[in-house]
């Protein structure tokens, strides 16, 4: 077993990273958006946090949280959004031996991946990153066009120009 640490730091801001199992071809957070809608509240309701930012792909979410002074369990609350979202979802998907034997579904990849965020300079790349990611991906031309993102929010309190990322910023280059 690997030995897995993660950094854990209280009312920081994240990025994250968190992806289905099975990723080709697979559209079921976009075509189970209100499922996950109601997943990421019924978290918050459990144990508050902010989302900054937010882009759901297909396949995969990322976002940014900003957790409450003095909490740092980011953990337990992807287990609980995860958890809630798979469970409205009928049963169906390929499920592994390893899986099964832990009596788990086949939905998400066991693991996300998290990056505390630094400073401001590190935070704007990584919201940048957020909203370009449905272009990265050529699901969109352009970035306003994506309806699973919080991109629009940010339009419309003056944050973003609504033609924001017609190319590429140059500043999230690197960013994984």
């Amino acid at each position: 077993m690997t030995d897995y640490r993660r950094l854990y730091i209280p009312g920081a801001s994240w990025f994250f990273t968190v992806n289905l199992a099975q990723r080709k071809g697979n559209r079921l957070l976009i075509d189970n958006i209100d499922l996950l809608r109601k997943a990421f509240a019924y978290t918050k309701r459990r144990h508050p946090f902010k989302i900054d930012a937010v882009v759901v792909l297909p396949d995969h979410i990322h976002c940014i949280w900003t957790l409450p002074e003095g909490d740092s369990d980011f953990s337990t609350r992807w287990n609980i959004l995860k958890g809630a979202f798979s469970k409205s979802l009928e049963k169906g998907e390929r499920v592994s031996a390893s899986r099964k034997s832990r009596r788990e579904r086949g939905i998400w990849q066991r693991r996300f991946w998290e990056h505390g965020l630094r400073d401001q300079e590190d935070y704007s790349r990584h919201m940048d990153y957020i909203h370009w990611n449905p272009v990265k991906h050529q699901w969109v031309n352009s970035v306003k066009d994506w309806p699973y993102s919080s991109f629009q929010n940010y339009v419309k309190q003056g944050i973003y120009p609504e033609n924001w990322g017609s190319v590429m910023p140059l500043d999230i280059e690197g960013i994984e």
